[in-house]
């Protein structure tokens, strides 16, 4: 067993007996689970995009100065904020909102958001977009990797994935996983280490070549993959090995049998 698989995912914080359910219900229960637990894909929050530059369909993270506030009736009540910064405008809409929320999206207040994109009555709109109020005492960094998507179940949102996942990571060490590949095949085979494969599928540097990772033929996926292969064909092996040491007790022929039927 590796030290990571001896560790319940309640040692890290945060981590309570209802969010510990939630995470077993995706057959997360020690932290060796988080680090296996792979993204299914990416999103691009490394960078800002100007709003005139935005096209129908792409998600992006934007920023902009709130120009307008309301609560529009059509056939579902609904805030439409417009944003603008220098470059264009958009509209982010949301369906479902509170009063604080209105409040907190009032003109003149300088908002960071991340959404798709989508043609709307009076051009582009984001609907629901994850947005944060930005004040100049505290200036927030954009993403310094790619954002991973994970496996979820009801109740365990992304961000909370995220974090978790973080913490894993930072108790992440050269041997804290079994690495089952001897060190003459991963240099034949120009193989990264483990770790570094795990690290970089849960955080990918900005120019990660997101095709790969999306059809599967990144390095870092290669590299589990031939553990993942390896491991199975050493397991079939020791299985016909096993099978072929258990001799059956060889059985007396019964003769009178079959000439009775005879």
């Amino acid at each position: 067993m590796s030290e990571l698989a001896a560790v319940p995912v309640t040692a890290i914080k945060g981590v309570g007996a209802a969010l510990a359910e939630k995470l077993a219900k995706v057959g997360l229960e020690t932290l060796q689970d988080l680090l296996f637990h792979l993204p299914l894909r990416y999103q691009d929050r490394t960078r800002i995009v100007p709003i005139g530059a935005l096209r129908p369909g792409q998600d992006a993270v934007v920023e902009g100065t709130v120009t307008g506030a309301d609560v529009v009736m059509g056939r579902r009540r609904s805030l439409l904020v417009r944003l603008h910064d220098g470059s264009g405008s958009l509209s982010l809409r949301f369906y479902h909102f509170s009063q604080a929320q209105k409040e907190a999206l009032k003109r003149g207040t300088q908002v960071r958001c991340y959404g798709e994109a989508r043609p709307g009555a009076s051009g582009l709109e984001i609907y629901h977009p994850e947005y944060r109020a930005l004040t100049d005492s505290e200036p927030v960094a954009v993403e310094q990797t790619l954002t991973p998507i994970y496996p979820t179940t009801e109740g365990l949102t992304q961000q909370r994935l995220r974090q978790l996942t973080a913490q894993a990571l930072a108790r992440l060490g050269p041997h804290s996983l079994p690495d089952w590949l001897p060190e003459e095949l991963t240099r034949d085979y120009r193989l990264a280490k483990l770790d570094e494969a795990i690290r970089y599928l849960h955080r990918p540097p900005p120019d990660a070549d997101q095709e790969e990772l999306a059809e599967g033929r990144h390095w870092a996926q290669h590299r589990l993959a031939f553990e993942e292969l390896l491991t199975h064909q050493l397991s079939m092996q020791r299985l016909r090995e096993s099978s072929r040491a258990q001799h059956a007790p060889p059985l007396p022929a019964a003769r009178e049998l079959p000439q009775r039927y005879l």
